[in-house]
């Protein structure tokens, strides 16, 4: 497929010939709409690439949503949120190695005229460095877009001496990805701690419990994927001597604990950061060879010109795992 029969990554004359999106534009906090945006030029290393899906991710950027967000790197409105995105390659320069029709995954983009791109996956059209995407199954569809997070589960597990979580706090998309991950690693199915009820539901070898069911002391490796700060009082008091705590989650206020029980406990503490290339290559080989299922994880599909409610929902509809964009269509 080409672009109304032009090369973007020719110029005519002086002028380089431009190329445009419909993207997910964050004025503010909570002041949200789609609007047309011009695409920076390719270079030879670029691809041109038609999103299909964009995932909408409840940790990163519902703070910047509400505006919770603390000062980041390359953060600032007017915004393109999302980096959970796959789509079809439309134009690939020559020094990419892909070619139109490869279904990619696309963990955003930094390539929009008027607006910052700290994220800049929820758009029609993406310009990005081949070397940020990777090719993906098309059969996939929609949970392409998943990869991000099950790169971000996989970080926060590899790495020389990392312990598998025995309890993961929290049985949203990420709790899930963690505890599949788990089992997929052969290690004992860890037990899912989780408060809501609408999602206690779809456990696939694990046990779910609220906290307060449980009674277990004893644990050596806590996640905690929920982002609630508040609970880590609660969580030393749940391991054992020398056990260890893994904030997965993504915490906008300071985080804090007593430090006595911490101090007879000899707790450590753990803070998983980005996922990196490897660890999506690994996940993505998990995923193609059946060992990691994304089955059951995509709850909510929405047009793109219903933004404003989708996202909404996304981040205040506890019954709402994920929330997904169909660009396609």
């Amino acid at each position: 497929m080409r672009l109304t029969g032009r090369d973007p990554f020719e110029t005519s004359g002086d002028m380089e010939v431009p190329l445009d999106t419909t993207a997910v534009l964050l004025n503010g906090p909570k002041d949200l709409d789609l609007a047309p945006l011009t695409l920076t030029v390719p270079g030879p290393a670029d691809l041109v690439v038609d999103i299909a899906y964009s995932g909408v991710s409840t940790g990163t950027e519902k703070l910047f949503w509400t505006g919770e967000m603390p000062p980041f790197p390359g953060m600032g409105y007017p915004l393109v949120p999302g980096y959970e995105a796959a789509g079809e390659v439309v134009e690939a320069g020559p020094l990419t190695g892909f070619k139109p029709g490869d279904y990619v995954f696309v963990p955003g983009a930094s390539c929009f005229e008027g607006a910052f791109g700290l994220f800049g996956g929820a758009a029609s059209r993406v310009v990005t460095d081949s070397e940020r995407v990777s090719r993906i199954d098309p059969a996939l569809k929609s949970e392409g877009a998943l990869l991000a997070l099950a790169a971000t589960a996989r970080h926060a597990m590899a790495g020389l001496n990392n312990t598998m979580p025995d309890l993961i706090v929290g049985h949203g998309v990420l709790g899930r990805l963690l505890a599949r991950l788990t089992i997929a690693a052969g290690a004992p199915a860890p037990t899912v701690w989780e408060i809501d009820p609408q999602r206690m539901d779809g456990a696939k070898g694990y046990e779910v419990t609220a906290p307060d069911k449980d009674s277990r002391h004893d644990y050596r490796s806590i996640y905690d994927a929920s982002g609630n700060g508040d609970l880590l009082n609660d969580l030393v008091s749940r391991i054992v001597k020398g056990g260890e705590i893994v904030l997965a989650g993504f915490y906008s206020a300071p985080l804090s604990f007593a430090f006595p029980p911490a101090f007879m406990k000899e707790a450590r503490f753990r803070v998983a950061a980005e996922w990196t290339r490897g660890d999506l290559l690994a996940t993505k080989a998990l995923v193609e060879s059946g060992a990691l299922s994304l089955d059951g994880l995509i709850t909510h599909h929405a047009k793109p010109e219903d933004v404003q409610t989708a996202y909404r929902q996304a981040f205040e509809d506890p019954a709402c795992l994920k929330m997904i964009l169909d660009w396609e269509n």
